[in-house]
């Protein structure tokens, strides 16, 4: 698996490629996809570490997240599993901290 920072070379040669006409946009779009990083999944422990690595209550971290505190307490005793955009933010969250979505 190529690191982060060759990947990231790599994008930029295809951007441009794609400036100079070399590359088609489509083509563009579809190494776009590629480059996308891969979606953490996460368990209930791993929800609740990372809400109390933040020192927020539960209330605090669904309204960060657009979501309610039931769900927040759901995902952290198992009943539920975060997925989609929530599951994202939680990525983001766990990447850059609670202040990226402030």
């Amino acid at each position: 698996m190529m690191s982060n920072s060759i990947l990231d070379v790599m994008h930029e040669t295809a951007k441009d490629l794609t400036t100079a006409g070399v590359m088609d946009i489509q083509t563009m779009r579809e190494f776009d996809v590629l480059c996308l990083p891969e979606v953490k999944q996460y368990d209930a422990s791993n929800i609740k570490e990372l809400r109390e690595s933040e020192h927020v209550s539960q209330a605090v971290f669904a309204a960060y997240l657009n979501t309610s505190a039931s769900t927040i307490k759901s995902w952290e005793q198992g009943g539920k599993k975060p997925r989609g955009a929530s599951l994202k933010l939680l990525n983001l969250v766990a990447q850059k901290g609670l202040s990226v979505l402030a």
